[in-house]
């Protein structure tokens, strides 16, 4: 292990600064923030809370007066009503009427009341929903980070191994001139030479398939310049593992913005079913109009002169019977703003209404509310029941992946230290060749699994962790 450590420090130190040198070096908390600002599904969320807000103030509007203005012009033609006489007359002209009606909610149910407060719960719940997506969200790119590092490891590991096979089949080149060794020993040595070559190109592909999923969760097209900022990553210690599953879970509970939404829409659930309620009891409401008319037809007005006309006769003398008639003539329509004053109208009062049937539509809309209650309670309950088997396999899945990296360690060093003995008795002439890569390939299988048993145990560990709401880091 040493030996190969010594080969690759130095690699990783020349890979490092060139690296630094050409691309921009994504940390973990850059990477998080950058996914959170494009993913499309967060920002699908953020138009459900823009809608949310509209909600809000929708329902906080609903205590304020409804005011509504109206204009009507006409033109009238042949027999038609007079707006302002209310008789039938067979002329030509226009008319023009204007109004102004307000009309406020008394009592409703308190629906008014409840509307406002479920706009304010669907709002508390837009904000959970983001939250929770940005969790998720944290956690893949926390994976995907992860996945790099492991794979850049994994890399160094093969090319360093790469490296000490080269230089043992230089090492057995001269010990076959010194006549230690003889010419068939290197068939297997060049033999295991080829295999590590392939495994660190197949090392390189998945390095690369591991930054392009990142970079596509991140939303960036430049793969072949990402890349992320190597971190110094030891095992870490971790108190949550001195905790019980059922701490973890009881802490989770109070902090988790999926429970929290479950709860919020249950909430929501309650609150749907008093409105629904609120649409049996009667409603009050009061509410006052203006409205005015003008005319444009010419008027007919009288002259002040009197002429007598006769209307009849008496029938016993035969004596005429007249009536004095005034004279008329046409004149031009009253100034607006006298017919504004002379033919405006005030209506106003108080409407009750109680409801008595509605073909069973407000009594079903309440057995609906009630039986989505019923279902915001079951899913609240069954979010919980997952959060639970969530954390107790995140436990045992972090237990368990302790358990294989310190049997990882402890088989690296049980393979060292035969692969150095191997070595030894190789050199010596005393080990064939063909044992000896037995050997060596055991040691190097050996070395990648407590690196992948490492990472492995790492991420587990991450997800226990936020589930007891320690934040993301390395």
């Amino acid at each position: 292990m040493k030996k190969i450590l010594y080969y690759f420090t130095p690699a990783l130190i020349f890979f490092g600064t060139l690296a630094h040198a050409q691309t921009k070096l994504w940390s973990l908390e850059e990477c998080v923030e950058l996914a959170i600002e494009k993913n499309i599904t967060i920002k699908q969320n953020e138009l459900n809370y823009a809608n949310a807000e509209i909600d809000k103030l929708s329902a906080f509007a609903s205590f304020f007066p409804n005011v509504n203005a109206s204009a009507n012009h006409s033109w009238n033609i042949g027999l038609n009503q007079n707006i302002t006489t209310g008789l039938l007359e067979n002329v030509t002209t226009q008319f023009s009427s204007a109004g102004v009606n307000l009309g406020v909610d008394l009592y409703k149910g308190k629906q008014n009341f409840n509307q406002l407060h479920r706009a304010n719960l669907a709002l508390l719940a837009s904000q959970y929903q983001l939250a929770d997506i940005s969790d998720d969200i944290s956690l893949l790119v926390a994976n995907g980070f992860l996945q790099i590092m492991f794979n850049k490891e994994i890399l160094g590991v093969q090319q360093a191994q790469l490296e000490v096979s080269q230089a043992e089949l230089d090492r057995s080149n001269e010990l076959i001139k010194a006549g230690v060794l003889t010419i068939g020993d290197i068939y297997e040595l060049e033999a295991n030479i080829a295999t590590q070559k392939q495994a660190v190109v197949q090392a390189e592909n998945n390095l690369r398939l591991a930054k392009i999923n990142l970079a596509q969760l991140l939303l960036i097209t430049d793969y072949e310049n990402f890349d992320i900022d190597m971190v110094d990553l030891d095992v870490p210690f971790s108190k949550v593992m001195e905790e019980s599953p059922k701490k973890v879970y009881e802490k989770a509970l109070s902090f988790r913005n999926d429970i929290k939404l479950a709860e919020t829409n249950v909430a929501i659930a309650e609150t749907d079913l008093k409105l629904a309620k609120g649409s049996l009891q009667p409603s009050l409401r009061a509410f006052y109009g203006y409205s005015t008319r003008l005319s444009y037809a010419d008027r007919l007005q009288g002259t002040g002169e009197f002429t007598n006309v006769p209307i009849g006769f008496v029938s016993s003398t035969g004596e005429i019977v007249n009536t004095r008639v005034e004279g008329r003539e046409i004149v031009a329509p009253l100034p607006i703003a006298d017919q504004l004053g002379l033919n405006d109208g005030h209506n106003f009062g108080i409407q009750l209404s109680i409801p008595i049937f509605n073909a069973f539509g407000a009594k079903n809309n309440v057995k609906r509310s009630k039986i989505n209650l019923a279902r915001s309670e079951f899913a609240k309950e069954q979010q919980q029941l997952d959060l639970e088997t969530n954390i107790n396999q995140a436990y045992n899945d972090a237990e368990g992946a302790a358990t294989f990296y310190e049997a990882a360690k402890e088989t690296v060093k049980a393979r060292e230290i035969t692969y150095t003995n191997a070595q030894k008795r190789f050199n010596a002439g005393v080990l064939d060749s063909f044992s000896f890569s037995q050997i060596k390939q055991r040691y190097e299988a050996a070395v990648s699994d407590e690196v992948r048993a490492k990472f492995d145990y790492i991420f587990k560990l991450k997800v226990l962790e936020f589930y007891f709401g320690i934040p993301l880091e390395f």
